[in-house]
């Protein structure tokens, strides 16, 4: 059956040296011919004046490849206008195309979708174009050009193969009790199947890494009024982003900015000061301080150095090991910071012990981030089907009888296998497809 060719702008969207419109379908060419163009050898770029086709008006004049079928981004045939990056250039080819038969706009991920479904890529691989287009930090890109590299299906189809493997020995010995079966069938493949659960509970226990490079890295900033929260995170972010005043209680509500440390993106948290106060409003900016503060992958304890010996006890009651201890106004100690507990001194107003801190931050980040040599989990999608897979092998090692047993390995290669979309695809491929922006 015939489906709809599609087109789209590829490139972004507003005034460009280039634009680029893609089209995929099995009207690819008859769209080129209608817009005046001889159609190229594949794979070469040609000089093509692009004309209106009912009025022959020529619209631009540009560069034209095309992509035989099955061997372009699609598995269809695919051809891409590189045109001037004027609006009224990329309005007047787009308005052509959507005046020829079979030839209609496409939907947000469908370029990708088709690729999936013509078995040019599978799910985490098309998972990780969306991610790589929306990267902004080379931490992230790094993840997405992995991924996009086949990464997670080579160890996820791995492991499949393998249950697979298990779940046919295991259906050999519950269909054919009376054959001369090796006497270690059943010790293989149950030591396969504990294999494969280490290995997936290995890969599940990574402390969400991959998660955090693609969505960010998490920082909040603590401490009791006036100890200098404030001047911390516009010193971050080399900005005036919160604003700085002795008087206690201005900052009601969480401040956010959002920075690049080493290649990772990490949004930084500066919250309300931690106090008791009978202020409804401040009252709710310290519940989101201490909300803030428990959600955070890393937390900036500060502290005031004018009141050292004496901490914060609301403060120090948030410290644990994924927090820097921070003593500000280090400038106004009466003593160094002692004791087993270890205080950064700092200050943010001479500048002293401020690059120690950004070392320790940048160190932890990196160690927050650090997936090491296996690619990582970086989807809520996969963390789940995982989880399903895991929970399916336990049941099977410890089933009463054979075949139930058999059913928790079919169930644990099903989760497996919507991880890629071997099977039962069907219900995700829009929530997969539906953020892509359109052209991809």
């Amino acid at each position: 059956m015939e489906t709809d060719t599609i087109f789209a702008l590829a490139s972004a969207p507003g005034r460009a040296g280039i634009a680029v419109v893609r089209i995929s379908g099995t009207r690819t060419l008859t769209a080129l011919k209608a817009l005046g163009c001889t159609v190229p050898s594949a794979r070469m770029a040609t000089r093509a004046k692009f004309k209106h086709p009912k009025t022959g008006e020529i619209l631009d004049n540009g560069l034209l490849l095309a992509f035989a079928a099955p061997h372009s981004f699609t598995g269809e045939n695919v051809a891409e206008l590189h045109l001037h990056g004027g609006r009224a250039v990329i309005d007047s080819v787009l308005d052509a195309l959507s005046g020829i038969e079979g030839v209609r706009p496409a939907e947000p991920g469908e370029f990708s979708r088709r690729a999936f479904e013509n078995d040019k890529m599978d799910l985490t691989e098309a998972e990780a174009i969306a991610d790589l287009v929306d990267a902004e930090t080379r931490g992230q890109q790094r993840q997405a050009l992995r991924q996009m590299g086949g990464a997670l299906k080579e160890m996820y189809d791995h492991w499949r193969h393998r249950l697979v493997q298990a779940l046919a020995h295991l259906e050999a010995v519950i269909d054919f009790p009376d054959e001369d079966l090796p006497q270690d069938v059943s010790d293989k493949l149950w030591g396969q199947v504990a294999d494969l659960s280490a290995s997936i509970a290995a890969h599940l226990n990574d402390s969400h890494r991959g998660e955090r490079i693609r969505s960010g890295i998490s920082i909040a900033i603590i401490g009791p009024p006036n100890a200098g929260k404030s001047s911390l995170i516009n010193m971050l972010s080399q900005r005036e982003a919160a604003i700085v005043s002795p008087t206690p209680g201005t900052t009601r509500d969480v401040i956010e900015v959002h920075l690049d440390l080493d290649g990772y993106a990490v949004t930084v948290a500066d919250t309300a000061g931690l106090r008791d106060v009978d202020d409804a409003i401040e009252g709710e900016g310290i519940r989101r301080a201490r909300e803030r503060a428990e959600m955070a992958d890393l937390k900036l304890a500060l502290f005031d150095g004018a009141t050292y010996p004496a901490l914060d006890a609301a403060t120090l009651a948030l410290v644990d090991q994924q927090t820097i201890a921070i003593i500000n106004k280090s400038d106004l100690l009466s003593e160094a910071p002692k004791g087993a507990a270890r205080f950064l001194a700092i200050s943010l107003k001479t500048g002293f012990g401020v690059e120690q801190l950004l070392k320790e931050l940048h160190e932890a980040v990196r160690a927050l981030a650090d997936s090491g040599a296996a690619m990582p989990l970086t989807r809520v999608r996969h963390r789940t089907a995982l989880e399903e897979c895991l929970a399916a092998l336990q049941r099977a090692a410890v089933a009463s009888e054979s075949e139930l047993a058999a059913e928790d390995l079919r169930l644990a290669a099903r989760a497996l296998g919507r991880l890629t979309g071997r099977v039962d695809v069907e219900e995700i491929l829009d929530a997969v497809f539906r953020d892509f922006c359109i052209g991809k």
